[in-house]
């Protein structure tokens, strides 16, 4: 992932964060994946493997994207938090936003 396309995602991320649009954490991302609202999702690449298992089989199982390539303190660095392991994007909008900030700027 370039830069401009991971700054983007972040600043989305945060955006979300701010706006009560996401969730942060391990559990809750794994109330909002099993409640259905989780539309999208940022993990840091650096999750120890215990929050990677509780988290990604989850994600896989309910068809939900999830975008890796981050470390936990950037991840952090949005939720004003030290390090975070996974972001929830559970505004079907910001999602929508942050797929195309995915797929825009050529690889």
């Amino acid at each position: 992932m370039d830069a401009a396309r991971r700054r983007r995602l972040l600043g989305l991320a945060g955006l979300g964060v701010r706006a009560r649009n996401a969730v942060v954490g391990v559990e809750q991302v794994r109330a909002a994946a099993q409640s259905g609202t989780l539309k999208m999702a940022l993990m840091a690449e650096d999750a120890s493997p215990h929050s990677r298992d509780k988290v990604v089989p989850l994600l896989a199982a309910k068809r939900v994207t999830m975008v890796d390539g981050f470390t936990a303190a950037e991840l952090g660095a949005v939720t004003g938090r030290d390090a975070t392991a996974v972001i929830g994007i559970v505004d079907a909008a910001l999602a929508k936003g942050m797929r195309g900030a995915l797929g825009s700027a050529g690889s």
